[in-house]
């Protein structure tokens, strides 16, 4: 029998409160089922959802409820996105995404759809930080920012930003940060922070200073890749389209909504009651070898 703490989905069916026509969550119920003690924390987790929320153009306080005490209520499609933006690495919480993504109706499993969220938030960043980048470039001195970005793609990759768009097998229809995974996404988001805060705290200016400083900085952020990862990022797989995978969270979205309606949680409550685990037992419940070995029995007929 496995000892791995799992996320106890009927009692967090079961903690769901009525709110007119759709159950919620207390937020301390919602912290507790996820194995988190620290409030502030989950709050950085709770955060993060709110943001993919605002990066799905969803207001975050349909689904984010708050409180009279200062706490929250959260829809289930809240509790999704807290779960997915959730440390992986604590049983609770991966065992919760799974669930979740049982739940999504969607073509990808746990991990992916966690990505994904965190994907989405990372692409709205990116959008906000080149524009920042942009405006401080034309503050100290820019002449052509297509060069001026050029540099810094041919110091994380090795080539031309047209190159590696043909490289990457993006079409003309589509936007290279569009296509770019996770990991590449956040280096590249790196990337731009970095060059932006070094041209202000270097007072880099001119056309030619600027470009030096995209490539040098470009060319940091690969070599940590390298060094940590050990792939270059060139080498790193494209995603599905952005628009795709907003696409797909504003499904889930949605269909989270129908899940919440009473009597759809009703149906959730009692498939999760008879999915309950028996592997759950109290280890001190069977004291006869006899009676451990007919439990094992329950194990298999459960899918152990």
């Amino acid at each position: 029998m496995s000892n791995i703490e799992r996320f106890d989905k009927y009692a967090f069916e079961n903690s769901a409160l009525t709110i007119g026509k759709t159950h919620t969550w207390r937020e301390d119920a919602v912290m507790e089922a996820l194995g988190y003690t620290n409030k502030e924390a989950f709050r950085k987790i709770v955060r993060r959802a709110m943001q993919a929320c605002l990066s799905l153009e969803i207001e975050p306080v349909s689904d984010f409820v708050p409180e009279r005490d200062g706490s929250y209520r959260f829809t289930r499609f809240a509790c999704y996105l807290i779960a997915m933006n959730g440390d992986p690495q604590k049983p609770l919480v991966a065992t919760a995404q799974v669930y979740f993504a049982s739940l999504a109706n969607s073509i990808h499993d746990s991990a992916s759809q966690a990505e994904n969220v965190e994907r989405v938030v990372i692409r709205d960043k990116m959008t906000d930080s080149i524009r920042s980048l942009s405006n401080t470039a034309d503050e100290h001195g820019v002449t052509s920012y297509a060069y001026f970005m050029n540099a810094g793609y041919r110091g994380m990759y090795n080539m031309n930003l047209r190159d590696l768009e043909h490289l990457k097998g993006i079409r003309p229809s589509e936007k290279l940060l569009d296509r770019m995974g996770r990991t590449e996404l956040a280096a590249n988001l790196f990337r731009i922070t970095q060059t932006e805060d070094k041209i202000v705290q270097k007072d880099v200016r001119g056309q030619r200073a600027l470009e030096e400083t995209a490539f040098d900085v470009g060319r940091t952020v690969r070599d940590t890749m390298i060094k940590i990862g050990g792939t270059p990022p060139e080498d790193l797989p494209m995603a599905a389209p952005i628009k795709e995978v907003v696409k797909d969270l504003r499904k889930t979205g949605k269909t989270m909504k129908e899940l919440s309606h009473p009597a759809r949680a009703e149906e959730l409550l009692l498939r999760a009651f008879a999915e309950v685990d028996m592997s759950n037992e109290d280890p001190g419940y069977t004291k006869d070898p006899e009676e451990d070995e007919a439990d094992s029995c329950y194990d298999d007929e459960d899918g152990e």
